[in-house]
């Protein structure tokens, strides 16, 4: 418990060293651009690929599940969007962008703390917790929530090619779901969520990776943990913030 208290701080503490004023902004300006880049690109094709097969699970399975007479066809359409835009485009794109996003950071980050390069940039009066984690959190910030709208679309895609072909339903109905009472806000609700994921992400992977001692060994079970704290967190807020924004 005292172990649990003192990770708890010394993170906020971290925090607060991360959000002093920036020495340089041409320079932070410049790194959030390469972590986007790095971080935010390099995941589009994972998501890709997971958002375009998980729509059409979902829309298999959720019109396998509703081969009834006397349910309208269109309930496909808009279970596979309602699906999507509440629940798997923002918390489960999260979770999965916590494993590769989350890792990376904390590995880099640990890497540098290791080799002394954290160091260096102390002893040259840099704020190194600025330098490093603050670009990276506002990258993650602007970038994940354009991931689970990229997300989102390529799930629903996903869904509308399967109607194509799947025997029981009908693309028409699958459309006319997707715009059966839609509500604006549900974008919103998974937006808001969005950006206290992105936090999550790289923050708790640069709290590891920042305060890692060791080796090569240590930097490996510095991202696991990293990856599984930052997954039970946004597991706990999804919750809170379902139960603020939802209910």
């Amino acid at each position: 418990m005292i172990t649990l208290f003192e990770n708890i701080g010394a993170y906020f503490i971290l925090l607060s060293r991360v959000f002093k004023k920036p020495d340089n902004y041409k320079l932070i300006f410049k790194q959030t651009i390469h972590e986007m880049v790095s971080l935010g690109i390099g995941s589009l094709g994972l998501i890709a690929i997971i958002s375009v097969f998980m729509g059409a699970v979902v829309t298999i399975q959720t019109a396998t599940n509703m081969n009834n007479p006397l349910l309208p066809g269109y309930l496909v359409g808009f279970a596979t969007r309602e699906s999507f835009i509440l629940e798997l485009a923002p918390t489960v794109m999260s979770l999965i962008l916590a494993g590769k996003i989350g890792s990376n950071v904390a590995s880099e980050i640990g890497t540098m703390r290791i080799s002394d390069q954290i160091d260096a940039l102390e002893i040259m009066g840099v704020n190194s917790a600025s330098y490093l984690v603050f670009p990276k959190i506002i990258a993650s910030l602007i970038f994940i929530p354009i991931i689970v709208i990229y997300s989102m679309a390529l799930g629903i895609i996903g869904g509308l090619v399967v109607s194509m072909y799947f025997d029981g339903m009908t693309l028409n109905d699958y459309i006319l779901g997707i715009r059966f009472d839609f509500k604006m806000f549900s974008i919103t609700y998974a937006l808001i969520k969005s950006v206290f994921f992105a936090f999550i992400i790289t923050s708790i992977p640069s709290y590891f990776g920042y305060y890692v001692k060791g080796g090569a060994l240590e930097i490996g079970k510095a991202s696991t943990k990293s990856v599984v704290y930052s997954s039970i967190i946004i597991l706990i807020i999804n919750y809170l913030l379902t139960q603020m924004l939802l209910v």
